[in-house]
């Protein structure tokens, strides 16, 4: 696993599908954009708060400021 490229949390606008968040965490712990959202939509089908958090994080995840 590498380092991470930037430490800040903020939303991956350059790299979203949705809103940036999955891409946003998967840049700030170093992970596959690809496998975090899959993780995500996998995880959807369990009983949770997946959905809300997300909405959750969307609101309070500032976006990026690079364009």
């Amino acid at each position: 696993m590498t380092a991470p490229a930037s430490r800040r949390l903020t939303r991956d606008t350059r790299h979203k599908v949705i809103a940036g968040v999955c891409a946003g965490l998967a840049r700030r712990y170093g992970l596959s954009r690809t496998g975090l959202r899959l993780a995500f939509v996998v995880s959807c089908v369990l009983p949770g708060p997946q959905f809300v958090a997300y909405l959750v994080l969307w609101v309070v995840m500032p976006r990026d400021d690079r364009a």
